[in-house]
């Protein structure tokens, strides 16, 4: 720890988030004027229409941010993942426009996976490369989607995103891992910069190409890190770990609508974890800010298990796990009054 120094990643979170600020408003102008709007629908948490392309202003800042601090931080990998989350986010930026197929979309991240595994950003787990190599792909595509999937309450996907990006970024910091930390710092600005426009009640959506490039963006990081003093044994579930949420409210949608007899895809509703946390009473805000507290105390958690020996990272693992199987039980209860009440608040 006594190597630990954020101050460059504090001056890249600080620069990415005044880009942000910046990036917003000038990208909610453009969107209204081009009537790039989200109309409400009864599967839909707004009222009212809300102008989308805050992900172009993620985007912007994120890009930006590196591009100035290039000298220092650009490394062939960081660009394969830039390269990659530019295509993913381009492919949410045209379905946010006009819909896209589902299987083109997906298509689109399987390739920008496999350019981050074509550079060398792949997963170490197993002696069997192939295994390593499917799994990436697993990992990138589902977390990227799971982001995407989260992105269904105001400030509810940029703040689980930012609190993911800070956790990677004292993580990258404590391994020496600068090149990691400065993307996830940026990515911290980032977001935290959209959110002051993002947060309920929300003036602007960041659509798929945000949520997209975000998910994106966070799967590669996970798969960055390294813990030369740990073993790979425990350190895999560190990412898992600090995208606890975004995991777990997609792994609740799915389960829950093929027990429905859903295309758990292709099938939009209020399912989700936010939904059902205001149908129990919260509001809006308050079920989004419980989920920041989840998210917080799992990436802790995971601060911790990153220095756990194997048999005290496994024991903490299994309780997380337990309590994940008990929510999913106790969430899954509620199903069919949230899927079924069009007249939710």
């Amino acid at each position: 720890m006594s190597s630990l120094n954020l101050l460059p990643f504090v001056v890249i979170a600080l620069s990415a988030l005044v880009v942000a600020v910046v990036a917003t408003p000038i990208t909610r102008r453009v969107a209204l004027r081009l009537n790039w709007v989200d109309h409400p629908t009864t599967r839909k948490w707004h009222r009212v229409p809300i102008p989308l392309l805050g992900g172009v202003a993620i985007y912007l800042a994120v890009a930006l941010t590196l591009l100035f601090f290039g000298d220092r931080f650009y490394i062939r990998q960081m660009a394969s993942i830039i390269v990659g989350a530019t295509v993913v986010s381009l492919a949410g930026l045209w379905d946010d426009r006009r819909h896209l197929r589902a299987e083109v979309k997906a298509l689109l991240q399987l390739a920008g996976a496999t350019l981050l595994v074509l550079t060398g950003v792949q997963v170490h787990i197993f002696p069997w490369p192939v295994v390593n190599v499917l799994i990436t792909l697993l990992w990138v595509v589902g977390v990227t989607n799971a982001l995407n999937l989260l992105d269904n309450m105001d400030g509810l996907a940029g703040g689980i995103a930012a609190i993911a990006a800070a956790h990677f970024t004292l993580l990258a910091a404590m391994s020496g891992q600068y090149l990691v930390g400065a993307l996830a710092a940026a990515l911290l600005g980032a977001c935290l910069g959209f959110l002051r426009y993002n947060f309920n009640p929300a003036r602007i959506f960041m659509g798929d190409s945000g949520s997209l490039f975000l998910g994106f963006i966070l799967a590669a990081l996970g798969i960055k890190l390294r813990f030369p003093e740990n073993t790979y044994a425990v350190t895999w579930m560190v990412p898992v770990l600090v995208l606890a949420v975004p995991l777990f409210d997609t792994t609740l949608v799915v389960l829950s609508r093929l027990r429905r007899g859903r295309n758990p895809f292709t099938t939009p509703g209020r399912d989700h974890v936010s939904h059902r946390l205001v149908y129990m009473g919260l509001t809006a805000r308050e079920a989004v800010l419980v989920l920041y507290l989840v998210a917080g105390v799992v990436g802790e958690i995971a601060l911790f298990v990153a220095q756990a020996d194997v048999i005290t990272g496994y024991l903490v693992g299994a309780v997380v796990l337990l309590f994940a199987l008990w929510a999913l039980w106790r969430l899954e209860r509620l199903a069919p009054a949230v899927v079924e009440d069009r007249n939710l608040p």
